[in-house]
């Protein structure tokens, strides 16, 4: 009888120990995913905590295969391959295993930070909307569309800052999400010539006939400064090392806006902006010294 109970434990160790090395290699290809599709926002995830960087790789290896479907999947079933990986990821948050290691990494994350489940509902609306919808024609529909897009994916980020700290959430939330419709705008103004071009859509409701006049244009650039006002207000509170790369990435996105406000309108139809390595590096140089002088 010793001998089978030496047996039976001795097989539950080695399931144990088999299931954390899927575990750490699920959590692996998260970050190598981040780190292949966004070089930016990857230099602000180093920035974190081990533990808080782990969960952000996870959430971006999630939002980014859903991205990919939408946007890239073309000649393929999107709505069949994105109705299966909603399918594939509540059956990982309810069994607690996936054969998909992304949905494994993210499934954890979820039950460790209690992500709201209405945020990833939220995320996958709009992606589904990103398969049929081409044109949004009012402000509505728009940020309707960000939210899910932007907005939620922030306050998830902030859901894992804040570790259960539910107050300290309450609090954050709303300039979180600001933050988020920031980056997304700006993503838009950038990906103009692809979004157009490319996917055949148009995200601002100012954009008519594919055209972007200077009324419409300086009307899109004002919103996206006073979601980065507001945005700002929320970072000084964030705890522990999440305040630096919430403020890298900050820092990093409205140096893109400087230099899409800088750019001929015809020229953003024609050409995607962005900030050069070098001068990634050197945003990165100086919010570190502002972060240690607690400068906002």
């Amino acid at each position: 009888m010793k001998e089978e109970l030496r047996a039976i434990n001795a097989v539950a160790i080695v399931n144990v120990m088999s299931i954390a090395l899927y575990q750490r290699v699920s959590y692996d290809l998260s970050e190598l995913i981040t780190k292949r599709y966004s070089t930016s926002f990857s230099l602000a995830v180093r920035l974190l905590e081990k533990e808080q960087r782990k969960a952000i790789y996870a959430l971006y290896g999630f939002v980014r295969v859903a991205d990919e479907i939408v946007d890239t999947f073309h000649g393929y079933d999107k709505i069949f391959l994105l109705d299966k990986l909603t399918e594939d990821l509540h059956y990982a948050i309810n069994k607690g295993i996936s054969t998909n290691p992304v949905l494994q990494a993210f499934a954890e994350t979820i039950r460790r930070y209690n992500i709201d489940m209405a945020h990833i509902e939220a995320f996958l609306k709009s992606m589904r909307a990103d398969i049929s919808k081409n044109d949004y024609a009012t402000a509505g529909e728009m940020n309707e569309y960000i939210y899910g897009s932007a907005d939620v994916v922030g306050l998830m980020c902030l859901q894992i800052f804040c570790d259960n700290n539910r107050e300290l959430y309450d609090e954050l939330k709303e300039p979180a999400a600001r933050l988020g419709s920031a980056f997304q705008k700006v993503n838009f103004l950038r990906d103009l010539r692809t979004d157009m071009a490319e996917l055949k859509r148009s995200y601002f409701p100012e954009i008519e006939n594919d055209i972007l006049t200077e009324d419409g244009r300086k009307k899109i650039e004002e919103s996206i400064v006073e979601d980065f006002k507001e945005a700002h207000k929320g970072i000084s509170g964030l705890p522990g090392r999440s305040r630096l790369a919430v403020l890298l990435a900050y820092t990093y996105y409205l140096k893109l806006l400087r230099k899409i406000q800088r750019t001929p309108s015809e020229q953003l139809m024609r050409q995607r902006i962005r900030i050069p390595d070098a001068a990634k590096y050197l945003i990165i140089v100086k919010v570190f010294f502002r972060y240690k002088l607690k400068i906002n």
